[in-house]
């Protein structure tokens, strides 16, 4: 149900299974990974993260986690993998934008949270429903919903279960972006440098886990102001 499709710099990763508002079943989330590992070794700069036939992805496939209630090895197996699947977009080198529209539920809503950046669409709708069905959340997404909307808002949708709209989204900080077209955003990424979008994502991502300083992104830092890039680009900039 993972379409990678190439548009020159821009690798999108299109979650198509359309019949079933894109949820993931249960060895959905392996085959996730890989398509992320994929993206990872080819040349795009940009991931676009979306779904096909307006929807974003309505969670974990339901009619599938009955198979786990007498399975140890299979839950295990789904939790692993399912992190193992956010991990890589977290990983990624490259900045990961998720382009929701639609219905996002659920491991759906961790999906985009694991992305860099995430921009609405009006139609777009959110909800958090583990305990509308008797289950938990991922100790790590509900870190990452915390990081986005602080505790009490994160309290709200995990305890309440309730949809939220676009507009609602935005406003507590869910997703950074409304938006009808998300080209403009991927131009403007893509605009910059390559080595520059690494090294930020990843000085990010250190931030994310408390880092106020690294002898690594110093040593980066330096080495891209005696880079080739720095010397062509004030050239540029001069010119226009």
């Amino acid at each position: 149900m993972f379409r990678i499709e190439h548009e020159g710099e821009i690798a999108r990763l299109v979650l198509d299974r359309p019949e079933a508002r894109n949820a993931i079943p249960l060895r959905g989330w392996a085959s996730l990974a890989d398509a992320i590992d994929e993206i990872g070794r080819s040349a795009a700069r940009l991931m676009l993260l979306s779904g096909a036939g307006g929807a974003f992805c309505a969670g974990a496939d339901l009619g599938e986690l009955a198979k786990l209630r007498e399975d140890d090895v299979a839950r295990v197996s789904f939790r692993k993998d399912m992190r193992r699947a956010l991990n890589a977009i977290r990983a990624l080198e490259i900045p990961a934008i998720a382009w929701i529209d639609g219905p996002c539920y659920g491991a759906g809503v961790a999906l985009a949270m694991a992305c860099d950046l995430r921009i609405a669409a009006p139609s777009s709708n959110f909800a958090i429903t583990p305990a509308k069905i008797g289950i938990s959340y991922p100790q790590e997404d509900v870190h990452r919903l915390i990081e986005l909307v602080g505790s009490g808002q994160a309290s709200r949708l995990l305890f309440t279960a309730l949809s939220i709209d676009a507009a609602e989204a935005h406003r507590i900080g869910l997703v950074e972006l409304l938006a009808e077209e998300v080209v403009s955003v991927a131009d403007a990424v893509l605009a910059n440098a390559g080595e520059s979008l690494q090294a930020l994502k990843q000085s990010i991502r250190l931030a994310q886990e408390g880092c106020r300083q690294d002898d690594r992104i110093d040593r980066r830092f330096d080495e891209l102001m005696a880079g080739e890039t720095l010397t062509g680009r004030l050239e540029a900039l001069r010119r226009k």
